[in-house]
């Protein structure tokens, strides 16, 4: 890997690191703290690849991004962020962002990219993308998250906001399904035209569909839960799809239900999934992505209304939170969050507060259908497959042997902890491991352990 290399963060320990590991690889770095600094090398024909981050202390570096593309034509721009939000991601792909990694970063992952940057010319000018402004956009979506999947579910989002391609977003309920779709519509060149969600009841009668494309007049058209659709309704969609004008919306459906499964038992029609499976994005459940977690009940804690005082996890707490399986995803979350605000004695939120809210939700996932019985080796089949999908039909990054082994690894982990109380000893005995090897695998996967009485 050759060229010159701009890096631009307020963190020194950043800049060390990139600097570092770039001037191994074989590159020349300028690293500088200051976004001025960063468009004087630009103006003064420096450099062959930009990475950024967003929030500096003289301004943001997703604004800087049309100013790099005006006066540098082609000069690729990585975007690092720990803003690690669907926004964030999607406002880097309409500035013309070369690509956009959140933080913390993986560093391997992160010169791969950079390595790509340098070696592959941009194919076309810069988009002239019309800005979005702030008060355009509900800023308060709980699409957040840094795990790999979310990251990957808000790519993709970012590649097919503007495409004309159907969209089927798939996920359990709770996941956010709904919030993908307005996020779609809300940052694309649609977003001034209606975004209408039609459910069975609306689609009934020879005026029903005909009334939801007048409704949506060229905007966006969302078929709610279509897995839900009987055969009638189903019919009625297919006859709607293959009479749509160029003037049509845009359509795109929801579904908690396995449609492919569907459709092998004869509950849902081929032709219809093949209409509406243009692009396929699969919302992850909240317990795929425990990561995210304490950053969705920061988020909805940051949010609670009704003047209570600002309210705090403790640690205890949020590791109880965390080990929960949450069948109702992020809106479960979201409720029991707001639960916790209005109620908890003090601003600290304890373990037993946490405890007697969650003691009476259900602690295990609901049953899906083809679950009961289901093997392993069928379910991580249909994991791995999605996870394909989410790339939306380009491979994933190199090394997938080990990332998929570590995301396995991880919940299992953490799973044997939690039901051993935190007992190394007999959570090893339980995985069939050594225990050095399982203290090994804490610190590398970065696992905390609490020891802790079982809830349940």
């Amino acid at each position: 890997m050759d060229g010159t290399v701009l890096v631009a963060d307020d963190d020194r320990t950043i800049r060390t690191v990139l600097t570092q590991a770039l001037t191994r690889a074989g590159c020349k770095v300028h690293a500088t703290s200051s976004l001025i600094t960063l468009m004087r090398w630009v103006e003064e024909g420096k450099g062959d690849l930009v990475i950024s981050d967003v929030v500096m202390p003289d301004g943001n570096g997703l604004e800087t991004l049309p100013r790099i593309s005006e006066r540098r034509p082609g000069l690729p721009v990585i975007v690092i962020s720990a803003q690690n939000t669907i926004m964030t991601a999607i406002q880097a792909a309409e500035k013309d962002a070369y690509d956009y990694l959140p933080k913390p970063f993986d560093l391997p992952d992160l010169m791969k990219r950079a390595a790509r940057a340098l070696d592959v010319k941009r194919r076309a000018a810069p988009r002239q993308a019309e800005r979005v402004a702030g008060d355009q956009v509900d800023s308060d979506l709980p699409l957040v998250g840094r795990t790999p999947s979310m990251q990957a579910l808000y790519r993709l989002v970012a590649r097919v906001m503007n495409t004309e391609m159907p969209v089927l977003i798939s996920g359990e309920s709770g996941t956010g399904k709904s919030l993908i779709a307005r996020a779609i519509h809300d940052f694309s060149d649609r977003r001034t035209l209606p975004f209408v969600v039609a459910q069975a009841a609306d689609l009934e009668g020879i005026d029903g569909p005909s009334a939801m494309l007048a409704r949506a007049r060229g905007g966006t058209l969302v078929f709610d839960e279509i897995g839900d659709f009987d055969a009638g309704t189903q019919a009625r969609v297919v006859r709607m799809l293959d009479a749509l004008s160029d003037t049509a919306p845009r359509v795109m459906a929801t579904s908690q239900s396995d449609l492919v499964q569907a459709m092998d038992s004869g509950r849902f029609r081929q032709d219809l999934y093949y209409r509406l499976a243009g692009v396929t994005l699969a919302v992850p459940a909240l317990r795929e992505r425990v990561e995210d977690i304490p950053l969705l009940a920061e988020h909805f804690l940051a949010r609670t209304e009704g003047g209570t005082p600002v309210r705090r996890l403790r640690p205890e707490a949020m590791d109880l939170i965390r080990a929960y399986s949450w069948p109702g995803n992020v809106r479960q979350l979201e409720n029991t969050i707001r639960r916790l605000a209005m109620t908890a004695a003090d601003e600290d939120v304890g373990r037993a507060e946490v405890e007697a809210v969650l003691t009476n939700q259900p602690a295990m996932e609901p049953l899906r259908e083809g679950g009961e019985g289901e093997k392993l080796a069928a379910s991580v089949a249909k994991h791995l497959k999605r996870y394909f999908d989410l790339h939306g039909g380009v491979l994933p990054p190199p090394g997938l042997y080990q990332r998929i082994l570590r995301e396995m690894e991880l919940p299992l982990i953490e799973i044997a902890l939690d039901a051993t109380g935190g007992n190394q000893a007999k959570c090893a005995d339980l995985l069939g491991i050594n225990r050095n090897t399982l203290r090994k695998k804490i610190t590398d996967l970065d696992i905390r352990v609490t020891r802790r009485r079982k809830l349940m």
